[in-house]
């Protein structure tokens, strides 16, 4: 963007911050903007990126103090309505000069106000010089607005101005971590190496086989002074001999005899944590039947899970003769009931 642009941008409502705003509070509101504007935020979006470019402008010129004070004055002077036009002894006016810029003898054409007069000052233009030496600290080189060899009003820049580069956060870096069951139930704190470097991972209680930790600040650095990303660790829970996981419950299965199974006991079961509860197996119950112990699961923030104990009624595998001549009595007592016939009623549905 060249200075002769700066007439038509208000920088300062650009960024959304005071003309009194310091340099602080500007690159504050810079790379909020910056960040919510980005492309990598608005993939496809040509208004966005139009408004990511025009906020780095606005960020170049207000955070250089000379940039900055260079575009108050620009703008002070076309806020003020001000004219210049050739004197009576000037050689060319510098209507023509700045008429070069849009036409109509003013900067940026007939639909500007902005006309510099210098009326009444011998010579014409050297007024106009000592104006300009005076807002931007010009010396006898000719007056111009950041100057190059060529005495260009406008100076070098013809081109655009760089916005200043955008903060980003670093990448994701991903790891494995397989933990106990017992583990996964009370929670840990373990220590992992990622590239080499050990890095502790807390472990919360109650996590669930495939879930994931993300620990802050351990993952790729971040670009232009953005925060590091993070450490994402992929949790596998070993499988346990006795107990399995649904939800927030603990099943186990119970074995029972036949006996216990027609007749009902009372039976120990084993839980997590070492203790014993002792339940009632009712009398009827078949295999897949289910006793709760409250209390006795997952234990988590949220809530704590039960216990299930899953009856699973076990006959021997060589059972021995009296056991035989008991079935056939149990046999002759059951009739003519057919524990199958629910199951092929089910089918013809």
């Amino acid at each position: 963007m060249s200075e002769q642009e700066w007439f038509s941008k208000d920088f300062y409502k650009v960024l959304g911050v005071d003309k009194t705003a310091d340099k602080k509070a500007i690159t504050k509101a810079y790379r909020k903007l910056a960040r919510q504007w980005h492309p990598d935020q608005n993939p496809g979006d040509k208004a966005a990126e139009a408004k990511f470019k025009e906020i780095g402008e606005a960020y170049a010129v207000l955070s250089n103090d000379e940039d900055r004070k260079r575009y108050d004055a620009i703008r002070a002077m076309a806020g003020g309505g001000a004219r210049f036009s050739a004197g009576s002894g000037g050689a060319g006016g510098f209507e023509d000069l700045f008429g070069a810029f849009g036409g109509g003898g003013g900067f940026g054409g007939g639909g500007h106000n902005v006309r510099f007069q210098t009326s009444g000052m011998p010579g014409g233009g050297a007024g106009f010089e000592d104006i300009l030496s005076g807002l931007f600290g010009g010396g006898g080189g000719g007056a111009r607005f950041g100057g190059d060899s060529y005495g260009s009003p406008f100076g070098a820049a013809g081109h655009a101005q760089q916005g200043a580069p955008t903060p980003e956060k670093g990448g994701t870096v991903r790891a494995k971590l397989t933990i106990s069951f017992r583990q996964a139930l009370n929670g840990a704190t373990l220590t992992i190496k990622v590239g080499g470097s050990p890095i502790k991972v807390r472990i919360p209680a109650g996590i669930k086989d495939g879930q994931k930790v993300r620990v802050k600040g351990h993952g790729k650095p971040g670009t232009h002074g953005g925060p590091a990303g993070d450490l994402e660790v992929a949790v596998t829970v070993k499988p346990h001999p006795v107990f399995s996981r649904e939800g927030d419950d603990l099943v186990v299965s119970l074995p029972v005899t036949v006996s216990e199974s027609i007749l009902g006991a009372v039976v120990d079961v084993p839980m997590i944590d070492g203790n014993t509860a002792t339940v009632k197996v009712p009398a009827g119950s078949s295999s897949g039947c289910e006793i709760r112990v409250r209390g006795g699961g997952v234990k988590t923030s949220k809530a704590t899970g039960d216990l299930i104990a899953r009856v699973a009624i076990q006959v021997p595998d060589k059972p021995s003769r009296d056991l035989k001549k008991l079935a056939k009595e149990m046999a002759k007592a059951e009739g003519d009931l057919d524990v199958r016939a629910s199951l092929f009623e089910a089918v013809e549905e």
